[in-house]
Protein backbone atom coordinates (compact mmCIF):
# COMPACT_ATOMS: atom_id res chain seq x y z
CA UNK A 1 0.00 0.00 0.00
CA UNK A 2 1.52 3.46 -0.96
CA UNK A 3 2.45 6.21 1.66
CA UNK A 4 1.96 9.54 2.42
CA UNK A 5 5.71 10.10 1.18
CA UNK A 6 5.28 7.75 -2.16
CA UNK A 7 1.69 9.20 -3.06
CA UNK A 8 3.15 13.20 -2.11
CA UNK A 9 5.97 12.09 -4.89
CA UNK A 10 3.54 10.90 -7.48
CA UNK A 11 1.28 13.52 -7.13
CA UNK A 12 4.31 16.53 -7.93
CA UNK A 13 5.72 14.40 -10.45
CA UNK A 14 1.86 14.34 -11.62
CA UNK A 15 1.74 17.87 -11.79
CA UNK A 16 5.03 18.68 -12.88
CA UNK A 17 5.18 16.42 -15.78
CA UNK A 18 1.41 17.96 -17.10
CA UNK A 19 3.17 21.85 -16.27
CA UNK A 20 6.29 21.13 -17.71
CA UNK A 21 4.59 20.35 -21.48
CA UNK A 22 3.36 23.62 -22.07
CA UNK A 23 6.50 26.06 -21.26
CA UNK A 24 8.64 23.21 -23.20
CA UNK A 25 5.77 24.50 -26.21
CA UNK A 26 5.24 28.16 -25.43
CA UNK A 27 9.61 28.93 -24.81
CA UNK A 28 10.54 28.28 -28.32
CA UNK A 29 6.97 29.06 -30.09
CA UNK A 30 6.80 32.51 -28.70
CA UNK A 31 10.31 33.42 -30.95
CA UNK A 32 8.95 31.30 -33.83
CA UNK A 33 5.83 34.03 -33.44
CA UNK A 34 8.37 36.70 -33.27
CA UNK A 35 9.85 35.13 -36.53
CA UNK A 36 6.67 34.95 -38.11
CA UNK A 37 5.42 38.56 -37.60
CA UNK A 38 8.72 39.82 -38.40
CA UNK A 39 8.64 37.97 -41.69
CA UNK A 40 5.43 39.76 -42.17
CA UNK A 41 6.57 43.26 -41.41
CA UNK A 42 9.83 42.81 -43.41
CA UNK A 43 8.28 41.46 -47.23
CA UNK A 44 4.44 42.10 -46.78
CA UNK A 45 3.52 39.04 -47.49
CA UNK A 46 0.30 38.28 -45.90
CA UNK A 47 0.63 34.32 -45.85
CA UNK A 48 3.02 34.75 -42.94
CA UNK A 49 0.66 37.06 -41.04
CA UNK A 50 -2.12 34.37 -41.53
CA UNK A 51 0.46 31.67 -40.31
CA UNK A 52 0.96 34.05 -37.31
CA UNK A 53 -2.44 34.40 -36.70
CA UNK A 54 -3.27 30.98 -36.53
CA UNK A 55 -0.65 29.90 -34.24
CA UNK A 56 -0.75 32.83 -31.49
CA UNK A 57 -3.81 31.36 -30.45
CA UNK A 58 -2.59 27.94 -29.67
CA UNK A 59 0.08 29.87 -28.09
CA UNK A 60 -2.39 31.78 -25.80
CA UNK A 61 -4.49 28.37 -24.91
CA UNK A 62 -0.90 26.85 -23.96
CA UNK A 63 0.01 29.81 -21.71
CA UNK A 64 -2.83 30.05 -20.19
CA UNK A 65 -2.52 26.03 -19.48
CA UNK A 66 1.09 26.33 -18.19
CA UNK A 67 -0.13 28.94 -15.66
CA UNK A 68 -2.96 26.98 -13.90
CA UNK A 69 -0.95 23.95 -13.60
CA UNK A 70 2.17 25.72 -12.32
CA UNK A 71 0.28 27.98 -9.80
CA UNK A 72 -0.97 24.43 -8.45
CA UNK A 73 1.77 23.26 -8.39
CA UNK A 74 4.18 26.12 -6.36
CA UNK A 75 1.23 25.18 -3.31
CA UNK A 76 2.83 21.65 -3.10
CA UNK A 77 6.09 22.92 -1.58
CA UNK A 78 3.97 24.11 1.49
CA UNK A 79 1.36 21.41 1.67
CA UNK A 80 3.32 17.77 0.41
CA UNK A 81 6.93 19.04 1.09
CA UNK A 82 6.99 21.80 4.06
CA UNK A 83 10.73 20.64 4.86
CA UNK A 84 11.74 21.78 1.54
CA UNK A 85 10.91 25.65 2.42
CA UNK A 86 11.68 25.33 5.33
CA UNK A 87 15.29 24.06 4.59
CA UNK A 88 16.28 25.66 1.94
CA UNK A 89 13.79 28.43 1.82
CA UNK A 90 16.05 31.35 1.96
CA UNK A 91 17.50 30.11 -1.86
CA UNK A 92 14.29 28.68 -3.58
CA UNK A 93 11.80 31.45 -2.46
CA UNK A 94 14.25 34.44 -3.54
CA UNK A 95 14.87 32.89 -7.03
CA UNK A 96 11.63 32.00 -6.96
CA UNK A 97 10.29 35.51 -6.69
CA UNK A 98 12.61 36.52 -9.27
CA UNK A 99 10.80 34.74 -11.78
CA UNK A 100 7.69 36.43 -11.09
CA UNK A 101 8.97 39.58 -11.07
CA UNK A 102 11.07 39.62 -14.21
CA UNK A 103 9.55 37.28 -16.43
CA UNK A 104 5.75 36.21 -15.39
CA UNK A 105 5.34 40.39 -15.08
CA UNK A 106 6.92 41.05 -18.32
CA UNK A 107 4.57 38.59 -20.14
CA UNK A 108 1.34 40.03 -18.33
CA UNK A 109 2.17 43.41 -19.31
CA UNK A 110 2.98 42.52 -22.75
CA UNK A 111 0.35 39.56 -23.65
CA UNK A 112 -2.48 41.68 -24.35
CA UNK A 113 -1.39 43.62 -26.57
CA UNK A 114 0.27 40.90 -28.47
CA UNK A 115 -2.94 38.82 -28.96
CA UNK A 116 -5.95 41.32 -29.26
CA UNK A 117 -3.02 44.47 -30.02
CA UNK A 118 -2.39 44.21 -34.19
CA UNK A 119 -5.33 46.16 -35.34
CA UNK A 120 -5.57 48.70 -31.78
CA UNK A 121 -1.63 49.91 -31.71
CA UNK A 122 1.26 50.30 -34.78
CA UNK A 123 2.61 47.35 -36.12
CA UNK A 124 5.98 47.86 -34.41
CA UNK A 125 5.04 48.20 -31.10
CA UNK A 126 2.93 44.85 -31.48
CA UNK A 127 5.98 43.02 -32.99
CA UNK A 128 7.72 44.70 -29.87
CA UNK A 129 5.30 43.51 -27.45
CA UNK A 130 6.00 39.66 -29.18
CA UNK A 131 9.54 40.13 -28.11
CA UNK A 132 8.92 41.67 -25.20
CA UNK A 133 6.80 38.19 -24.38
CA UNK A 134 9.34 35.49 -25.39
CA UNK A 135 11.61 37.33 -23.52
CA UNK A 136 9.43 37.12 -20.78
CA UNK A 137 9.13 33.37 -21.39
CA UNK A 138 13.28 32.71 -21.52
CA UNK A 139 13.51 34.52 -18.26
CA UNK A 140 11.07 32.62 -16.86
CA UNK A 141 12.88 29.36 -17.94
CA UNK A 142 15.99 31.00 -16.65
CA UNK A 143 15.55 31.55 -12.99
CA UNK A 144 13.17 28.15 -12.32
CA UNK A 145 16.07 26.54 -13.76
CA UNK A 146 18.45 28.08 -11.86
CA UNK A 147 16.67 27.00 -8.56
CA UNK A 148 16.58 23.20 -10.20
CA UNK A 149 20.16 23.54 -11.26
CA UNK A 150 21.26 24.67 -7.63
CA UNK A 151 19.47 21.79 -5.81
CA UNK A 152 21.15 19.86 -8.01
CA UNK A 153 24.86 20.96 -7.66
CA UNK A 154 24.31 23.70 -4.98
CA UNK A 155 26.91 26.10 -4.46
CA UNK A 156 26.97 29.57 -2.47
CA UNK A 157 26.05 28.97 0.55
CA UNK A 158 26.51 27.87 4.55
CA UNK A 159 24.47 26.15 6.84
CA UNK A 160 23.43 27.97 10.23
CA UNK A 161 21.49 26.36 13.16
CA UNK A 162 20.48 23.55 10.43
CA UNK A 163 18.96 26.24 7.69
CA UNK A 164 20.67 26.94 4.50
CA UNK A 165 21.93 30.95 3.72
CA UNK A 166 23.03 32.14 0.67
CA UNK A 167 26.78 33.29 0.91
CA UNK A 168 27.10 34.29 -2.77
CA UNK A 169 23.81 35.06 -5.15
CA UNK A 170 26.55 34.84 -7.82
CA UNK A 171 27.84 31.17 -7.07
CA UNK A 172 23.80 30.26 -6.18
CA UNK A 173 22.37 31.17 -9.58
CA UNK A 174 25.50 29.96 -11.68
CA UNK A 175 26.36 26.49 -10.04
CA UNK A 176 28.23 24.32 -11.78
CA UNK A 177 25.21 22.84 -13.71
CA UNK A 178 23.23 25.36 -14.47
CA UNK A 179 25.22 26.88 -18.22
CA UNK A 180 24.47 23.38 -19.56
CA UNK A 181 21.04 22.67 -18.01
CA UNK A 182 19.72 26.35 -18.73
CA UNK A 183 21.54 25.77 -22.72
CA UNK A 184 19.68 21.89 -22.76
CA UNK A 185 16.07 23.27 -21.54
CA UNK A 186 16.11 25.69 -24.64
CA UNK A 187 17.31 23.53 -27.65
CA UNK A 188 14.55 20.98 -25.91
CA UNK A 189 12.10 23.82 -26.22
CA UNK A 190 13.22 25.03 -29.43
CA UNK A 191 12.87 21.04 -31.12
CA UNK A 192 9.67 20.17 -29.21
CA UNK A 193 8.35 23.73 -30.53
CA UNK A 194 9.45 23.03 -34.41
CA UNK A 195 7.68 19.20 -34.39
CA UNK A 196 5.09 20.35 -32.76
CA UNK A 197 4.25 23.08 -35.57
CA UNK A 198 5.76 20.57 -38.26
CA UNK A 199 3.03 17.76 -37.24
CA UNK A 200 0.39 19.86 -37.21
CA UNK A 201 1.41 21.30 -40.57
CA UNK A 202 1.48 18.14 -42.08
CA UNK A 203 -1.84 17.55 -40.52
CA UNK A 204 -3.23 19.77 -42.25
CA UNK A 205 -1.66 18.62 -45.54
CA UNK A 206 -3.25 15.12 -45.14
CA UNK A 207 -6.27 16.46 -44.66
CA UNK A 208 -6.24 18.19 -48.12
CA UNK A 209 -5.28 21.78 -46.81
CA UNK A 210 -3.73 22.91 -50.15
CA UNK A 211 -2.88 26.54 -48.92
CA UNK A 212 0.38 28.25 -48.84
CA UNK A 213 0.86 28.43 -45.05
CA UNK A 214 0.95 25.25 -43.53
CA UNK A 215 3.03 24.06 -46.61
CA UNK A 216 5.72 27.15 -45.57
CA UNK A 217 5.58 26.50 -41.67
CA UNK A 218 6.53 23.09 -41.97
CA UNK A 219 9.66 23.80 -44.13
CA UNK A 220 10.34 26.06 -41.80
CA UNK A 221 10.00 24.16 -38.87
CA UNK A 222 11.98 20.78 -40.16
CA UNK A 223 14.69 23.12 -41.47
CA UNK A 224 15.20 24.72 -37.83
CA UNK A 225 15.11 21.52 -36.40
CA UNK A 226 17.62 20.29 -38.28
CA UNK A 227 19.81 22.57 -37.31
CA UNK A 228 19.42 22.13 -33.99
CA UNK A 229 18.92 18.80 -32.94
CA UNK A 230 22.88 18.31 -34.00
CA UNK A 231 23.44 21.22 -31.16
CA UNK A 232 21.37 19.24 -28.97
CA UNK A 233 23.62 16.24 -29.03
CA UNK A 234 26.85 18.29 -28.41
CA UNK A 235 25.12 19.77 -25.67
CA UNK A 236 23.85 16.57 -24.16
CA UNK A 237 28.00 15.39 -24.30
CA UNK A 238 28.81 18.86 -22.61
CA UNK A 239 26.22 17.88 -19.83
CA UNK A 240 26.71 14.39 -19.33
CA UNK A 241 30.42 15.37 -19.14
CA UNK A 242 29.41 18.03 -16.04
CA UNK A 243 26.95 15.31 -14.69
CA UNK A 244 29.72 12.92 -14.47
CA UNK A 245 31.88 15.09 -12.97
CA UNK A 246 29.40 16.38 -9.93
CA UNK A 247 26.50 13.49 -9.95
CA UNK A 248 28.71 10.20 -10.47
CA UNK A 249 26.13 8.52 -9.11
CA UNK A 250 23.54 9.59 -11.96
CA UNK A 251 25.94 9.15 -14.68
CA UNK A 252 26.29 5.57 -12.71
CA UNK A 253 22.33 4.93 -12.94
CA UNK A 254 22.32 5.62 -16.20
CA UNK A 255 24.79 3.82 -17.81
CA UNK A 256 24.10 0.78 -15.41
CA UNK A 257 27.07 0.21 -14.29
CA UNK A 258 27.33 -1.81 -10.66
CA UNK A 259 30.49 -2.26 -9.91
CA UNK A 260 33.70 0.77 -10.45
CA UNK A 261 35.63 -0.48 -14.27
CA UNK A 262 37.66 1.09 -16.81
CA UNK A 263 36.78 0.53 -20.30
CA UNK A 264 32.55 0.17 -19.61
CA UNK A 265 31.03 -0.68 -22.73
CA UNK A 266 27.64 1.42 -23.71
CA UNK A 267 24.88 -0.67 -22.89
CA UNK A 268 21.98 -0.24 -26.01
CA UNK A 269 19.75 -3.14 -24.16
CA UNK A 270 20.02 -4.34 -20.12
CA UNK A 271 17.20 -5.00 -17.47
CA UNK A 272 18.92 -3.50 -14.80
CA UNK A 273 18.08 -5.94 -11.35
CA UNK A 274 18.60 -3.91 -7.99
CA UNK A 275 18.60 -6.92 -5.96
CA UNK A 276 21.05 -8.46 -7.84
CA UNK A 277 23.12 -5.72 -8.05
CA UNK A 278 23.50 -6.62 -11.91
CA UNK A 279 21.98 -6.59 -15.23
CA UNK A 280 20.18 -9.13 -17.27
CA UNK A 281 19.77 -9.21 -21.17
CA UNK A 282 23.01 -7.05 -21.57
CA UNK A 283 23.65 -5.98 -25.13
CA UNK A 284 26.34 -3.44 -25.28
CA UNK A 285 29.17 -2.01 -27.46
CA UNK A 286 32.39 -2.30 -25.64
CA UNK A 287 34.35 0.72 -24.08
CA UNK A 288 32.13 3.42 -25.71
CA UNK A 289 30.23 4.44 -22.50
CA UNK A 290 33.99 5.06 -20.93
CA UNK A 291 35.32 6.87 -24.07
CA UNK A 292 32.07 9.38 -24.42
CA UNK A 293 32.14 10.11 -21.04
CA UNK A 294 35.50 10.26 -20.22
CA UNK A 295 36.82 10.73 -23.90
CA UNK A 296 39.74 7.93 -23.33
CA UNK A 297 38.72 4.48 -24.16
CA UNK A 298 39.92 2.83 -21.10
CA UNK A 299 38.56 5.74 -18.60
CA UNK A 300 37.09 4.66 -15.52
CA UNK A 301 33.61 5.09 -14.48
CA UNK A 302 32.05 4.54 -10.83
CA UNK A 303 30.03 2.22 -10.37
CA UNK A 304 26.50 2.36 -7.79
CA UNK A 305 28.00 0.22 -5.27
CA UNK A 306 30.40 3.11 -4.06
CA UNK A 307 27.28 5.59 -3.49
CA UNK A 308 25.36 2.48 -1.72
CA UNK A 309 22.39 2.55 -0.49
CA UNK A 310 22.59 6.34 -1.40
CA UNK A 311 22.62 5.73 -4.94
CA UNK A 312 19.03 6.34 -7.57
CA UNK A 313 16.78 3.39 -8.95
CA UNK A 314 18.23 2.49 -11.90
CA UNK A 315 15.44 1.31 -13.53
CA UNK A 316 13.68 4.50 -14.20
CA UNK A 317 17.20 6.16 -14.83
CA UNK A 318 18.48 4.16 -17.15
CA UNK A 319 15.74 3.70 -19.58
CA UNK A 320 14.42 7.20 -19.11
CA UNK A 321 17.59 8.01 -20.78
CA UNK A 322 17.71 5.31 -23.84
CA UNK A 323 14.15 6.58 -24.43
CA UNK A 324 15.49 10.14 -24.47
CA UNK A 325 17.96 9.66 -26.93
CA UNK A 326 16.20 7.34 -28.67
CA UNK A 327 13.37 10.26 -29.71
CA UNK A 328 16.52 12.65 -30.22
CA UNK A 329 18.03 10.44 -32.74
CA UNK A 330 14.50 10.02 -34.59
CA UNK A 331 14.09 13.49 -34.56
CA UNK A 332 17.52 14.30 -36.29
CA UNK A 333 16.52 12.12 -38.68
CA UNK A 334 13.58 12.76 -39.30
CA UNK A 335 14.07 16.87 -39.55
CA UNK A 336 17.17 16.03 -42.08
CA UNK A 337 15.02 13.50 -44.51
CA UNK A 338 12.27 16.09 -44.27
CA UNK A 339 14.88 18.91 -45.18
CA UNK A 340 16.27 16.16 -48.06
CA UNK A 341 13.04 15.72 -49.79
CA UNK A 342 11.94 19.63 -49.38
CA UNK A 343 15.35 20.63 -51.62
CA UNK A 344 15.03 17.93 -53.90
CA UNK A 345 11.37 17.29 -54.26
CA UNK A 346 10.03 21.13 -53.45
CA UNK A 347 7.41 18.79 -51.38
CA UNK A 348 7.29 16.05 -49.02
CA UNK A 349 5.76 12.51 -49.97
CA UNK A 350 2.61 11.22 -48.14
CA UNK A 351 4.40 8.80 -46.04
CA UNK A 352 7.13 12.23 -44.61
CA UNK A 353 4.14 13.97 -43.94
CA UNK A 354 2.51 10.98 -42.24
CA UNK A 355 6.22 10.36 -40.45
CA UNK A 356 5.81 13.97 -39.29
CA UNK A 357 2.39 14.13 -38.23
CA UNK A 358 3.19 11.30 -36.21
CA UNK A 359 6.03 13.42 -34.89
CA UNK A 360 4.04 16.10 -33.21
CA UNK A 361 4.28 15.36 -29.65
CA UNK A 362 7.83 13.15 -29.76
CA UNK A 363 9.25 16.78 -27.91
CA UNK A 364 7.11 15.79 -24.99
CA UNK A 365 8.32 12.42 -24.89
CA UNK A 366 11.75 13.32 -25.06
CA UNK A 367 11.54 16.11 -22.51
CA UNK A 368 9.68 13.56 -20.17
CA UNK A 369 12.47 11.14 -20.46
CA UNK A 370 15.08 13.76 -19.71
CA UNK A 371 13.50 15.42 -16.85
CA UNK A 372 12.77 12.09 -15.60
CA UNK A 373 16.44 11.19 -15.79
CA UNK A 374 17.03 14.23 -13.85
CA UNK A 375 15.27 14.03 -10.67
CA UNK A 376 15.15 10.59 -10.51
CA UNK A 377 18.82 10.43 -10.70
CA UNK A 378 19.73 12.72 -7.91
CA UNK A 379 17.56 10.32 -5.29
CA UNK A 380 17.31 9.91 -2.46
CA UNK A 381 18.23 13.54 -2.43
CA UNK A 382 15.78 16.35 -2.76
CA UNK A 383 18.95 18.77 -2.61
CA UNK A 384 22.29 17.21 -3.37
CA UNK A 385 23.99 16.13 -0.03
CA UNK A 386 21.40 18.88 1.95
CA UNK A 387 18.27 17.59 2.16
CA UNK A 388 16.57 14.16 1.11
CA UNK A 389 13.10 14.16 -0.01
CA UNK A 390 11.76 11.77 2.81
CA UNK A 391 13.18 15.01 5.16
CA UNK A 392 11.10 16.99 3.54
CA UNK A 393 7.83 15.22 2.99
CA UNK A 394 4.89 16.07 4.95
CA UNK A 395 3.22 14.17 7.64
CA UNK A 396 -0.31 14.55 6.45
CA UNK A 397 -2.98 11.92 6.72
CA UNK A 398 -2.46 9.11 3.79
CA UNK A 399 -6.16 9.56 2.71
CA UNK A 400 -5.50 13.57 2.29
CA UNK A 401 -2.40 12.95 -0.12
CA UNK A 402 -4.06 10.31 -1.65
CA UNK A 403 -7.58 12.05 -2.22
CA UNK A 404 -5.50 15.00 -4.26
CA UNK A 405 -3.83 12.81 -6.39
CA UNK A 406 -6.68 11.11 -7.51
CA UNK A 407 -8.47 14.73 -8.27
CA UNK A 408 -4.98 15.93 -9.90
CA UNK A 409 -4.47 12.89 -12.29
CA UNK A 410 -8.19 13.41 -13.50
CA UNK A 411 -8.48 16.67 -13.96
CA UNK A 412 -5.05 16.37 -15.96
CA UNK A 413 -6.32 14.10 -17.42
CA UNK A 414 -9.21 15.73 -19.05
CA UNK A 415 -7.33 18.53 -19.78
CA UNK A 416 -4.43 17.13 -21.82
CA UNK A 417 -7.36 15.08 -23.77
CA UNK A 418 -9.46 18.99 -24.40
CA UNK A 419 -6.50 20.42 -25.46
CA UNK A 420 -5.22 18.22 -27.67
CA UNK A 421 -8.91 17.93 -29.22
CA UNK A 422 -9.50 21.61 -29.30
CA UNK A 423 -5.91 21.83 -31.40
CA UNK A 424 -6.73 19.05 -33.39
CA UNK A 425 -10.21 21.25 -34.06
CA UNK A 426 -8.10 23.98 -34.86
CA UNK A 427 -6.36 22.81 -37.08
CA UNK A 428 -9.25 20.41 -38.73
CA UNK A 429 -11.36 24.18 -39.33
CA UNK A 430 -7.85 25.66 -41.08
CA UNK A 431 -8.21 23.20 -44.11
CA UNK A 432 -11.62 25.05 -45.32
CA UNK A 433 -11.57 28.12 -44.23
CA UNK A 434 -11.18 31.20 -45.68
CA UNK A 435 -8.99 33.82 -43.73
CA UNK A 436 -8.88 37.43 -43.27
CA UNK A 437 -6.77 39.96 -41.89
CA UNK A 438 -7.42 43.51 -41.16
CA UNK A 439 -5.53 46.42 -42.80
CA UNK A 440 -3.91 48.81 -40.97
CA UNK A 441 -6.78 50.90 -41.44
CA UNK A 442 -10.09 51.10 -38.78
CA UNK A 443 -12.25 51.14 -41.57
CA UNK A 444 -10.67 48.73 -45.02
CA UNK A 445 -10.48 44.64 -44.64
CA UNK A 446 -8.83 43.00 -47.32
CA UNK A 447 -10.04 39.36 -47.24
CA UNK A 448 -7.20 36.42 -48.68
CA UNK A 449 -8.70 33.31 -50.00
CA UNK A 450 -5.38 31.41 -49.57
CA UNK A 451 -6.40 28.77 -52.68
CA UNK A 452 -6.64 31.93 -55.50
CA UNK A 453 -5.22 34.97 -54.16
CA UNK A 454 -6.68 36.72 -57.31
CA UNK A 455 -9.98 35.63 -57.36
CA UNK A 456 -10.72 37.02 -53.64
CA UNK A 457 -9.40 40.39 -54.47
CA UNK A 458 -11.24 40.85 -57.45
CA UNK A 459 -14.14 39.84 -55.59
CA UNK A 460 -13.72 42.43 -53.31
CA UNK A 461 -13.64 45.16 -55.64
CA UNK A 462 -16.10 43.84 -57.14
CA UNK A 463 -18.14 44.37 -53.77
CA UNK A 464 -16.60 47.68 -53.33
CA UNK A 465 -18.13 48.59 -57.00
CA UNK A 466 -21.67 47.71 -55.63
CA UNK A 467 -21.09 49.88 -52.93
Amino acid sequence: MLDTFMLSRLQFATNISFHILFPTINIALCWLLLFFKVKHDTTGDPVWMRVYRFWVKIFALTFALGVVSGITMSFQFGTNWPGFMEKVGNVAGPLLGYEVLTAFFLEATFLGIMLFGKNKVPSNVHTFAILMVAIGTTISAFWILALNSWMQTPTGHEIRDGVVHVTSWWDVIFNPSFPYRLTHMLLASGLTACFFVAGISAYRIRQGDQKKAPRLTLKTTLIIAAFLTPLQIFMGDLHGLNTLEHQPAKIAAIEGVWETEKGAPLLLFAIPDSEEQTNHLSLGIPNLASLILTHDINGEIKGLNEFAPAHPPVGPVFWGFRIMVAVGMLMLLTAWWGCYQFFKHQQLGSKTLRLVECMTFSGWVATLAGWYVTEIGRQPWLVTGILTAQEAATSVAVENVGISFTLFVLIYAALLWAYIHTIRAMARKAVNVEEYEQDSSPNKTTFHNEMDTNTAVDNHITTLKKG
